[in-house]
C-alpha cells in the first residue's frame, strides 16, 4: 500500500480530512477529470499526506457512492475502498471517464496545479468542440450525394493506386471509411464526384492584382485539381534546364516538389466548411497558394516550421491521400517543402492561409541596376535605350541560360519579335550564341559582362 499512499495533492490527487468535506471534494474530482480524464481523491488525509482517519461503515461508503450518483454529471463509476495506514483508516475515491466536460453540483470546474477553477462560458465551449470535434469534422459528416452521382471509374482508379482488392463499388467505398451507417461522407464526394469542387487560378501583371493577365477557373475532384493547380503554376513561371547525361531536364525556377506539396496541403487542410475557393495566385515576383481556413487546432507558425507537426483538420481526407502516398502519415509535408524551398513564407489573412514562394527570375529585370526599360521609366535616347536593353538581355541569360523568348519578353515589357530581334543582333555581333536545339537548347554569354565595362 506504500506505493499508493498519496505523498500530497497535485492536478490528479486532492486529499480532505473529512467528509465533512465531500462537496468540495466531488468538485475537486470533476475539475481532474475534465483536465486528466482521472482523478484520485482521498477523505481521511491531511493536504500534507498524513493520514488523520475517519469512521468508515458500510453506511459511510453507500452515502459516498449516492453522492457521486447524484451531483456529478455525466455520471461516472468511481472504484471506493478504505485503506489503512498508521492505525488510520482512510477513503479512497478512483474515478476515470472520457464524456467530458464534467459537472459537479451543476457546475464545471477545471484542475490548476493543486486548485479547482471554474470554467468560463468559452472554455466549457472549446472542451465540448474538443471531444466532439471527431463527430464535427465536415469530412467526417454524412453527405446530400447518393452513390449513383459517384463515378466507380474513378473509386476503381482509386482502389487500384491504393493497392485494394476490387469487388464493388459499395465495398470499396466500405474499406475506405467512406460510408457510416448506410449513408455516404462528406470526402467521398471530393474524391469521386464527377465535379464537386472549383479550383480558381490568376496571373497578375505586376507585384499586385491591379491587372489581371490570365484568369482559369477549373472543375473537378480533388485530385484532379491537384494536376490542374500544378500545370497551371508550371504553365506560367519560368522553367530552366540542366543536362543529366545525355537527357535533357526542366528545372522551374520554384522547386516542383515544395509546391506540389503546398497545393496538397491546401486540399487537405482548408476548411471545407467555408464556401470560399483555394486559389493561385501568381505574380511577378512571387507565386501564392491559399485555402480557407486558418491555422487550425492553436497550431502556430513557429510549431509548423519546426516540422513533424500534424494538426489535421480533415484526418479522413488526409488518410486518403495517405493511401496513394500522397502525404505521410507522419507530417512530413511542411519539411518537405522547406527543404525544397526554405524562403517559402507563411501567413494568415482574414481566414486565408497562404503559402507565398518567391520567384528568383523577378530579380534580374527589377533590381534598380536592371529595371525594365520602358517609356513610361525612361527619357533616355533611342539609342541608349537600345544598348540598355542588350545588356539587359544578356545579363538574364547569363545569370539563367534557359529563359525563353515568351520569358524574357514578359519579364522585360517587351514584344516576343523585339526580343528576338535583340537576341538576332547580339548573336551578329559574337556576344551571344545559342547551343543546341531551337527549342531546348542554352544561351552562352560570350561577350565580357556588361556591367564590368560601364
Amino acid at each position: 500500500m506504500a506505493g499508493a499512499w498519496p505523498q500530497g495533492e497535485s492536478e490528479t490527487v486532492e486529499l480532505k480530512t473529512s467528509l465533512a468535506e465531500l462537496k468540495q471534494g466531488l468538485t475537486s474530482l470533476v475539475a481532474m477529470l475534465n483536465k486528466h480524464g482521472q482523478g484520485d481523491l482521498w477523505f481521511g488525509v491531511s493536504p500534507s499526506g498524513q493520514p488523520v482517519g475517519l469512521m468508515v461503515t458500510d453506511k459511510t461508503l453507500r452515502d459516498v457512492s449516492q453522492a457521486l450518483a447524484a451531483h456529478i454529471e455525466p455520471r461516472v463509476y468511481p472504484e471506493i475502498t478504505s485503506l489503512e495506514a498508521a492505525g488510520k483508516v482512510c477513503l479512497r475515491v478512483q474515478a476515470a471517464g472520457h464524456q467530458k466536460p464534467y459537472f459537479a453540483y451543476g457546475r464545471a470546474y477545471m484542475r490548476a496545479a493543486d486548485e479547482d477553477r471554474q470554467m468560463s462560458a468559452r472554455e466549457l465551449e472549446s472542451l465540448i468542440l474538443s471531444r466532439n470535434s471527431a463527430a464535427l469534422r465536415w469530412d467526417n459528416e454524412p453527405s446530400t450525394t447518393a452513390l449513383a452521382d459517384l463515378s466507380e471509374t474513378k473509386i476503381r482508379r482509386f482502389v487500384e493506386r491504393a493497392g485494394l482488392p476490387w469487388d464493388n463499388t459499395a465495398n470499396a467505398l466500405a474499406k475506405l471509411g467512406l460510408v457510416q451507417d448506410g449513408q455516404l461522407l462528406n470526402a467521398a464526394r471530393l474524391f469521386f464526384a464527377d465535379q464537386p469542387i472549383q479550383l480558381r487560378c490568376a496571373v497578375f501583371a505586376s507585384t499586385t492584382s491591379a491587372t489581371i493577365i490570365d484568369r482559369h477557373d477549373f472543375d473537378g475532384d480533388v485530385l484532379e485539381l491537384i494536376d490542374e493547380a500544378e500545370k497551371y503554376i508550371l504553365k506560367n513561371i519560368h522553367i530552366g534546364m540542366r543536362l543529366e547525361g545525355m537527357r535533357r531536364v526542366d528545372v522551374p525556377e520554384i522547386s516542383r516538389a515544395a509546391l506540389r506539396e503546398a497545393v496538397i496541403n491546401a486540399f487537405c487542410h482548408r476548411d471545407w466548411r467555408d464556401p470560399d475557393y483555394i486559389q493561385i495566385a501568381i505574380y511577378k515576383n512571387r507565386v501564392e497558394i491559399r485555402n480557407p481556413g486558418g491555422l487550425f487546432d492553436g497550431l502556430t507558425f513557429e510549431a509548423m516550421r519546426r516540422g513533424n507537426v500534424s494538426h489535421r483538420r480533415n484526418p479522413l481526407i488526409a488518410d486518403l491521400f495517405r493511401r496513394i502516398d500522397m502525404v505521410e502519415a507522419w507530417g512530413r509535408g511542411m519539411p518537405l517543402i522547406l527543404e525544397n524551398a526554405p524562403s517559402v513564407e507563411f501567413r494568415e489573412i482574414a481566414r486565408l492561409f497562404v503559402a507565398s514562394f518567391e520567384r528568383p527570375s523577378a530579380s534580374l529585370v527589377s533590381t534598380p541596376e536592371t529595371s525594365p526599360v520602358t517609356p513610361e521609366n525612361t527619357k533616355e535616347t533611342p539609342e541608349k535605350n537600345q544598348r540598355n536593353t542588350k545588356e539587359l538581355l544578356m545579363q538574364a541569360l547569363q545569370a539563367q541560360p534557359c529563359l525563353t523568348v515568351k520569358a524574357l519578353a514578359l519579364a522585360m515589357h517587351l514584344s516576343d519579335a523585339s526580343v528576338r530581334h535583340h537576341l538576332r543582333v547580339l548573336q551578329a555581333d559574337k556576344k551571344l550564341r545559342h547551343v543546341g536545339p531551337t527549342k531546348g537548347g542554352h544561351w552562352e554569354v560570350t561577350a565580357p559582362d556588361p556591367k564590368e565595362n560601364p
